[in-house]
């Protein structure tokens, strides 16, 4: 497919990169000369200075033979404007970067009388993802598919873990639940594991289940946690405001910590149920006043990446039970990964997956459609659930009778609103919401999962 990315900063960058590394031919364009230096040079990529909004630029990028346009400038109005003008020209499809909340409530009406064919916002994406961590502590990440009915759970395996040498296929015996270890990371080496795999201390794992199979999964391990009933958010901007009405619906005491009076007193009008605390979140001091070792869980949300991870040690520290950390820098991750602190959240890496599952199912022509895709273990292994189409060729075989591609796993079936463990005498079903873990990168359909003569 031909991509245009309108808008290279940190949102647009990562969007640029994922669509390079699945193969499209992409187009980057930015008013600043050196950044599209700075990404032709990187990757595979094409690059056009100028103003995205111009007529002339966006003929100069292609707009009339793309497939897609992407614009993700940090102006709603910009992009927007953009999106109208790169229809107009022909482009194929539209996704708008719109961050504010009010033209994001008019989405729909822009959409249909404007053309856009999504509108993304990183902020809402990662407050939802957020959200879904503190929903279920237990676990460093979390993850749904089939409208809830699978649950997909990363954790680190401690030192004395009761599965410390126990083989996968003795896991439903020493547990008492139905639980499928998908994915393993072993210092450097990711795999996806055979029932001979034996774990080890250290490990980290993603396990599949069902949500009763899950809660018991975790209380086996004894990693289980309650359910959080207070939360301290260190930093009121867009993700706070996002995240905050989320958690006061679940019953959850919410109190944010913003340094900027400005900022505070919109949030007060904003979330009147919210206590809004002005200070420096950064400050140790300032936290231990606010009461954060009475807290169940703290989330760093400044807009500096260090100092998120400064504050989430120091919630660490404080035996905060659940820290979740704001962070934008993937080479950040294995320095947090050494100090404890494995749940983290980067909307750029978020809405970046979003694009790429919207372009792999347009770009999807066989029926097996994309409805969720995400990345594991940093980005090296995906998880994608696929619905059957009708015009499948496999359905109705055992999956026994099938050749997949190596590094494939069918981790569940969803049948009829019905969670199925797969074994070889199952079958896939037009219809069915299956869910794969891979090490492969850039499958759009089911069918690319097998080997064909």
């Amino acid at each position: 497919m031909r991509i245009v990315v309108i808008g290279i900063g940190k949102v647009g960058s990562i969007v640029a990169e994922y669509l390079a590394r699945e193969g499209h031919e992409v187009v980057v364009v930015d008013r600043n000369p050196d950044v599209v230096d700075w990404m032709t040079s990187r990757y595979d990529v094409l690059g056009v200075c100028g103003n995205g909004v111009s007529v002339e630029v966006q003929k100069e990028a292609g707009i009339s033979r793309a497939n897609l346009v992407v614009a993700m400038t940090s102006s709603d109005e910009f992009n927007i404007l953009c999106g109208i003008i790169a229809r107009k020209s022909g482009a194929g499809h539209v996704i708008a970067r719109v961050r504010n909340p009010d033209y994001f409530r008019q989405m729909p009406f822009l959409q249909e009388q404007l053309g856009l064919s999504m509108a993304l916002n990183p902020e809402m994406e990662a407050a939802d993802t957020i959200s879904r961590m503190l929903r279920f502590p237990s676990a460093a990440k979390l993850e749904v598919f089939a409208k809830g009915r699978l649950e997909m759970a990363e954790v680190t395996l401690p030192k004395d873990s009761v599965l410390d040498g126990v083989s996968l296929k003795d896991l439903p015996a020493r547990l008492g639940a139905q639980v499928l270890v998908c994915a393993v990371q072993r210092g450097a080496d990711v795999v996806i594991p055979n029932g001979t795999f034996v774990l080890k201390a250290g490990d980290h794992i993603n396990v599949c289940a069902a949500h009763g199979d899950m809660n018991s999964f975790f209380k086996k391990m004894g990693l289980y946690q309650d359910s959080v009933r207070s939360v301290m958010i260190v930093g009121g901007g867009r993700i706070a405001f996002y995240l905050a009405p989320q958690l006061l619906r679940l019953g959850i005491r919410v109190k944010i910590v913003e340094r900027d009076p400005q900022i505070c007193r919109e949030l007060s009008q904003l979330l009147p149920k919210a206590e809004i605390l002005r200070g420096d979140g950064t400050d140790q001091e300032v936290l231990l006043e606010e009461g954060i070792r009475s807290a169940d869980a703290c989330v760093a949300l400044t807009g500096v990446d260090e100092e998120n991870i400064i504050v989430s040690m120091f919630a660490r520290n404080q035996n905060v039970k659940k820290v979740i950390t704001k962070v934008n820098r993937p080479n950040l991750l294995s320095i947090m990964h050494s100090v404890g602190i494995e749940s983290v959240v980067s909307p750029r890496s978020v809405t970046g997956d979003r694009v790429v599952r919207y372009v792999r199912a347009i770009n999807n022509s066989r029926g097996s459609s994309i409805q969720t895709l995400y990345r594991l273990l940093d980005g090296r292994m995906e998880a994608l659930e696929f619905e059957v189409g009708r015009s499948a060729d496999f359905t109705g075989k055992t999956l026994q009778a099938l050749t997949f591609r190596k590094g494939v796993l069918i981790a569940a079936i969803v049948r009829d609103g019905k969670l199925i463990h797969p074994q070889g005498s199952d079958c896939m079903l037009p219809g069915d919401r299956v869910t794969v873990v891979t090490t492969l990168s850039g499958l759009q359909d089911l069918s690319d999962t097998l080997v064909r003569d």
